[in-house]
């Protein structure tokens, strides 16, 4: 099977669960047993979860269509990448405005767009997220011959990460977290050096300590990560009910639909769907998605080691590692191996915005790799019509004088 393919299905895979798990996550007591919700199965076809899940499905078919290394060919200040991350640092800014934002839970992580039945929200972090990774493999592709330099190499695009973070880190130190640790990780690769970077890393390091000392809540959570039962129905209960779930699932799982944990577990359906899905489809199903998560990545990184262009590689090696490591730190979080932080697990946990984003982005990376097997014949048949040795795929690291080890 074609690494697109594989892409395409893993990632069409994880919706698949995520959306059968979120309708089961959220039945109520007063809905018969294994109904999967209010409406039963039929249920699964009248709510906004299957229309989020039905759009972002065609942001990955519509993504892995399009050959992301056109987007990298616009120059200048106008570019559209520079104009997308700058457009979602303004809208994650407005959260805070009075009546623009939305409150969740004491957070105000999203925006509301319209007003009465029609209207919906989104969340304008999961847009920073994205646009701040394409930009910086834009930039880093650009600006290969200079990166070794701060003002005029990884100066700008790092300060315009802390702008991101800065911004993001007020109502979610998680999304902040991962998003410093894959822009890193996108600049080095990029060309950045190593040393330099780590000069600056103790300003960003002291931004994410002030988070977290300037917010008691925050504070807690990560004593009571040391020891959770010691306040069992306070601070703790999340970690609890979420091992108590992965517990009762045992290896074969209460069944569909029939978990009782979902009663109990907060955010079951967003940030703590995993012990959900665990408890009623068991350690087979539990499995299954760290196997498409696995797949993901591979697959990923398979595109990043065969392309020739530079910005294709390094937007390929941002989204694999902006899914991967996000589902990393959610798996930590509900299985009480990291202190509880609402991050969501990546296209399974409820969310129209980050369905819709990851599922594009992960297009491109299935789009990407059309691409290179497109170009294969072409060169396939050069080579043979010069009477040249067999071609081989280009593979290796990413150098930072950006040109990829033979």
């Amino acid at each position: 099977m074609r690494c697109a393919s594989v892409l395409i299905v893993a990632a069409a895979g994880l919706l698949g669960l995520g959306l059968v798990a979120v309708h089961s996550a959220e039945a109520s007591v007063f809905d018969a047993p294994g109904s999967l919700g209010p409406a039963g199965v039929w249920g699964l076809f009248q709510t906004k979860h299957t229309v989020y899940a039905g759009l972002a499905l065609v942001a990955l078919l519509v993504g892995s269509r399009i050959d992301p290394a056109r987007l990298g060919r616009k120059r200048g200040l106008l570019n559209p990448l520079l104009l997308a991350v700058l457009l979602a640092l303004v809208l994650q800014a407005m959260t805070f405005v009075p009546g623009w934002g939305v409150v969740r839970n004491g957070a105000a992580r999203w925006l509301r767009v319209g007003a009465g039945p029609a209207s919906f929200i989104f969340q304008p972090s999961e847009l920073v997220k994205w646009t701040l990774i394409a930009f910086l493999a834009w930039w880093c592709a650009a600006r290969r011959g200079v990166m070794h330099r701060f003002r005029d190499g990884f100066g700008p695009p790092a300060v315009l990460v802390a702008l991101g973070c800065g911004l993001v880190v007020v109502e979610d130190l998680g999304t902040a977290v991962l998003i410093a640790g894959v822009a890193f990780l996108t600049l080095w690769a990029g060309g950045a050096p190593l040393g330099k970077m780590l000069w600056i890393a103790p300003v960003g390091l002291a931004g994410m300590g002030a988070a977290l000392v300037t917010s008691p809540y925050r504070v807690r959570r990560l004593t009571t990560f040391l020891d959770p039962w010691a306040d069992p129905a306070g601070d703790g209960y999340h970690s609890i009910q979420s091992m108590l779930a992965f517990a009762q699932g045992g290896p074969y799982g209460r069944g569909l639909g029939m978990g009782v944990r979902k009663y109990f577990v907060p955010e079951g359906s967003t940030d703590f769907v995993y012990p959900i899905l665990a408890e009623e489809l068991g350690l087979a199903g539990a499995g299954l998605v760290i196997v498409l998560f696995a797949l993901i990545l591979w697959q990923g990184l398979a595109v990043v080691r065969r392309s020739p262009d530079l910005f294709v590689r390094l937007l390929c090696l941002g989204v694999t590692l902006m899914v991967v490591c996000q589902a990393v730190i959610n798996l930590a979080v509900v299985t009480g191996s990291a202190p509880t932080k609402g991050i969501a697990l990546p296209l399974v946990s409820a969310g129209g915005t980050g369905w819709l984003a990851t599922s594009a982005m992960l297009g491109l990376v299935a789009g990407a790799e059309r691409s290179l097997a497109r170009a294969r014949p072409e060169e396939d048949a050069v080579d043979q019509d010069d009477d040249a040795a067999p071609a081989r795929p280009v593979s290796g690291r990413i150098r930072p004088s950006g040109r990829a080890a033979a």
